[in-house]
């Protein structure tokens, strides 16, 4: 019996199953992930592929804080999204998804520095994103579900 897999069903070999479970261990998976999705992004923002010889530009001068800051209260809300469909119907790599979107969106805003505006349309559209993953993965669901219910197979 494994810590992460408690019913010892074999999750590692399954990426796409129901996540039931506590609460704490829902918001742990949620901190988590949005830990390593802003860190990626973080750490990606850091350095650059050459000197100034090769005309690469720096990041973008300015506090890095707001940015790390928008994109981990958008990381939690991704992942809390992301975590609560996978804990009601099987999702595809829900953590990927959420680490993907958290890491572009971090090293774009850290290297290019946008304006509220645009900061804001960037977060918007990772949690909109997210938001169509889960109803695919909901609607996709819901017809196996039903079939389920009523005794058809």
């Amino acid at each position: 019996m494994d810590f992460l897999d408690p019913s010892g069903a074999g999750l590692a070999d399954d990426e796409e199953n129901v996540r039931p479970g506590p609460w704490w261990r829902h918001a742990l998976w949620v901190v988590g992930v949005t830990a390593l999705g802003v860190g990626l992004g973080w750490a990606g923002s850091l350095f650059r592929l050459g000197p100034d010889d090769y005309g690469l530009l720096g990041a973008a001068p300015g506090s890095p804080w707001t940015y790390l800051a928008t994109w981990a209260v958008t990381g939690l809300a991704t992942t809390a999204m992301l975590r609560a469909t996978a804990a009601k119907v099987p999702i595809p790599s829900p953590g990927t998804i959420a680490v993907i979107l958290l890491l572009v969106g971090t090293r774009l805003s850290l290297g290019w520095r946008p304006e509220a505006l645009e900061l804001t349309a960037m977060a918007a559209g990772a949690l909109v994103l997210a938001g169509i993953w889960s109803a695919i993965a909901l609607r996709t669901n819901s017809g196996a579900q039903e079939a389920k219910g009523s005794g058809a197979t």
